[in-house]
């Protein structure tokens, strides 16, 4: 048994050491990257093995992707006001944009999953991709020092740095919630104007972002997009510090 697990492992690191040279990712560590790119759908599906899944290294990743992007705003734009830069970098950061940086170097060839993420088509799914990215970030601030991790992050990002630049990016919030909801399981959202004021050309909308009929955000604007959006921001704010979401 021992003799198995050891060849299986081995043959891991050889795919892994494969992922590595052909996308240039500067690492040393190929059991640490090995954690990156190990979904916890595999890790519960083999509990009779030492198996770390890559919810810590994701937790890290994040982390420090933000702080390099943060950074980088800061300095490219220093007359902007905080809220300019909180939504330019809500618009680099988020889960659309890591899995977009993933899916160019085939993260998803290289993930361990679970059978039921397997057929499910996990290799492609939006939210593992975007999870592993940051994964690997982790792995890689680990094995090297901050200034590798942020040549590394800023180099794959440089698609939406520079809709930044020049203007042209926006944040979907209501994306954001739908994500974050589905690692609660099964849930359902439901948007429900309250009240809305004005002339057709003239209106203001308010609204309700519901979930699971229980109300989680409010927002208010010149039309239900805008509402919305602002609803759903506020939502994922109420989630992301309760941990939890009511059924």
């Amino acid at each position: 048994m021992m003799k198995k697990y050891a060849e299986k492992k081995k043959c891991r690191l050889e795919h892994i050491k494969e992922f590595v040279t052909d996308n240039d990712i500067p690492m040393q560590n190929l059991e640490l990257l090995n954690v990156a790119l190990t979904h916890t759908s595999y890790a519960n599906e083999h509990k009779g093995e030492v198996i770390h899944d890559n919810e810590r290294l994701e937790f890290l990743g994040d982390a420090v992707l933000d702080l390099v992007v943060g950074e980088y705003l800061f300095l490219r734009f220093p007359t902007w006001q905080e809220g300019d830069l909180t939504r330019a970098k809500a618009s680099v950061v988020c889960k659309p944009s890591c899995a977009e940086c993933a899916a160019k170097f085939h993260v998803g060839d290289y993930m361990l999953l679970g059978k039921g993420e397997e057929m499910s088509g996990g290799r492609t799914r939006q939210s593992i991709l975007g999870d592993a990215f940051e994964a690997i970030i982790g792995a890689i601030y680990l094995d090297n020092n901050y200034e590798v991790a942020s040549r590394f992050i800023l180099g794959h990002m440089k698609k939406f740095l520079h809709l930044v630049d020049v203007g042209q990016y926006d944040h979907d919030y209501k994306t954001d919630l739908q994500e974050l909801v589905q690692k609660h399981g099964d849930v359902e959202i439901k948007y429900v104007v309250t009240r809305d004021e004005g002339p057709d050309h003239d209106k203001t909308i308010w609204m309700n972002v519901e979930i699971n009929g229980v109300v989680y955000g409010s927002g208010v604007g010149k039309n239900k997009k805008e509402a919305a959006q602002g609803a759903a921001k506020e939502a994922i704010a109420v989630i992301e510090k309760k941990k939890s979401i009511k059924s």
